[in-house]
């Protein structure tokens, strides 16, 4: 078990993922037809050429993605019941193939869960940065986390 039990999780306590990702030509093509977006934006590099940015998006729906798993493994692997939803997801730059992520999360918000003891709400904030250190993804997500078992 390598994720965090709720009760050993602390508000504002940040993570900084040591797994670092450059994003493939393949992430990006197998991702977008995968999902059935057909969007130019992500699969025609002659179209995107004359576009304000010159060049083929990394689908925002893998980028978001990729930011949660590399989480995962430090924060709920083991130790999540459910995954209960995203919220404020921003992309405020592009990401580009050939970028490489760096993951950070922060505890933002705790409480009980009324109807499991055994269990809490934890909110984290995930934070994804390109090799040039500018932010290109956030979100906050909430999750139901198992306690630590007694006994």
């Amino acid at each position: 078990m390598a994720g965090v039990w709720f009760d050993e999780l602390e508000v504002g306590q940040v993570f900084d993922h040591a797994i670092r990702r450059t994003v493939t030509e393949t992430d990006n093509l197998l991702f977008t037809t995968m999902t059935h977006n057909p969007a130019q934006l992500h699969l025609d590099a002659e179209y995107m050429k004359d576009s304000d940015y010159g060049q083929v998006l990394v689908n925002s729906c893998f980028t978001l993605g990729l930011m949660v798993g590399v989480s995962v493994g430090d924060t709920t692997l083991g130790t999540a019941i459910a995954n209960l939803g995203w919220d404020e997801v921003r992309f405020p730059k592009p990401l580009f193939v050939g970028d490489t992520l760096r993951i950070e999360t922060e505890v933002i918000e705790l409480r009980e869960s009324k109807s499991r003891p055994e269990a809490g709400i934890v909110t984290f904030a995930h934070r994804a940065y390109n090799q040039h250190g500018d932010l290109v993804a956030s979100c906050k997500r909430s999750g139901l986390q198992h306690k630590r078992p007694k006994g």
